[in-house]
């Protein structure tokens, strides 16, 4: 059996009454990389949160979360060691969640912060092996040459990239992106889904990537996750995603899942966007 990276099982929140996740159970395997997808307000990103212990279920309920095969919360209750798992798993925000006044190389060097004593990390000073594997990061992204830019500097898509850097130095085996390229141009989003699909593939990271963009979905993700009102209305191969199908989950939030494909022919060796032809979805 393959070794399972993500087990969901029966996981509820609420949130001022209203349901959020109502009894959602799903199980990734290592080295997958699976999109999330779903309209605004689905629950994509509170489920993602309740991977990583930012969230807890409702209590006194048979919610439990399982990453890397270690119990991250169980019936509303977070790990006493969560900390410690957070090393593994790292999380990738639609807003970058960099310091902008602190230099890229040193937002990407905080991904190191828990394999260092405590007092290096609040002086920030950093060994030089953790200097090189960061530097070593920004370059695989393709950004080095701003290693010492201050990070307000970066445009949104480099921005991105040094998350992502962040993560590789981290040395992260599970990534949640949510939603990595809602605020980005369409070039930059291509480059963003680019950058994940390549240290999936090539490092064996699993990636579960939160979209509402089905085109990346099908461009990027061989297996799709869908989500509607808090609930699992598909788990299989993108491709099964056909225009029929989502107008079936979906209804009137359809048009949100499809983003205007770029004009601009895809560089030489880069998958072109997926577009549904529009009158399919009529």
């Amino acid at each position: 059996m393959p070794d399972l990276a993500i087990e969901v099982e029966s996981l509820h929140k609420r949130f001022g009454g209203q349901p959020a996740l109502r009894g959602v159970s799903l199980r990734v395997e290592a080295g997958e990389m699976v999109a999330l997808l779903g309209a605004s307000g689905s629950g994509k990103s509170t489920l993602l949160r309740h991977l990583n212990g930012l969230h807890r279920a409702d209590a006194g309920t048979t919610s439990t979360v399982r990453v890397l095969g270690r119990t991250v919360q169980q019936h509303g209750r977070l790990a006493r060691d969560i900390r410690r798992q957070r090393a593994e798993v790292a999380a990738i925000f639609q807003q970058f969640n960099l310091v902008d006044r602190l230099p890229v190389m040193t937002n990407v060097m905080a991904g190191a912060l828990h394999r260092l004593p405590l007092w290096r990390a609040l002086v920030r000073l950093f060994p030089q092996a953790e200097r090189e594997r960061a530097f070593d990061a920004l370059a695989r992204v393709g950004i080095e040459r701003c290693a010492w830019q201050r990070a307000s500097t970066l445009s949104g898509g480099q921005q991105q990239r040094a998350a992502i850097s962040r993560a590789l130095v981290q040395q992260a085996r599970v990534i949640l992106a949510d939603e990595p390229v809602a605020s980005l141009d369409p070039a930059s989003s291509q480059r963003v889904m680019e950058l994940l699909a390549e240290v999936n593939r090539e490092l064996g990271v699993t990636v579960l990537v939160s979209l509402h963009q089905v085109e990346h979905a099908f461009a990027f993700c061989p297996r799709t996750i869908a989500l509607r009102a808090g609930e699992v209305v598909f788990d299989g191969p993108t491709h099964e995603l056909s225009p029929a199908r989502l107008r079936a989950l979906y209804g009137t939030q359809t048009d949100e899942l499809f983003a205007k494909p770029d004009a601009s022919p895809a560089p030489e060796g880069r998958p072109e966007p997926f577009v549904f032809p529009q009158a399919q979805l009529a």
